[in-house]
């Protein structure tokens, strides 16, 4: 599995909007090769907004960025003034743990330190 996720600051007096936008905005991901889950999650601070997506591997979610169905659902425009910390900030990530009410799952590769985000 492989995890993206956008940090959004968003103006609190427009959270509404922002939301309704996003409930409404045409998605991409269900065709997308290797997509399995996404997300958009309210912080518990006022105008903190994460956004989530689930890949089956790294490959998959670049294949993703470098897609045009990529393209076209970042091409939707966001209203000026709702957004109020310019871009998002990127994370990606591999599980090294995974728990669920019933196993519990370890990766058994070793961090190394050289390495680089899968889009450079």
């Amino acid at each position: 599995m492989y995890v993206a996720m956008n940090r959004f600051r968003i103006n609190v007096e427009r959270e509404a909007e922002w939301e309704q936008i996003w409930r409404e905005r045409k998605t991409f991901l269900p065709d997308a090769e290797g997509f399995l889950q996404f997300m958009m999650m309210r912080g518990a601070e006022p105008g903190d907004y994460v956004s989530y997506s689930a890949w089956e591997s790294a490959d998959a979610f670049c294949d993703w960025v470098k897609s045009d169905a990529f393209r076209q659902a970042h091409a939707q425009r966001i209203p000026d003034g709702i957004i109020v910390s310019g871009s998002p900030i990127l994370g990606l990530y591999e599980p090294v743990i995974t728990e669920t009410p019933t196993s519990r799952e370890s990766s058994l590769t070793v961090p190394d330190p050289n390495r680089h985000s899968p889009l450079d």
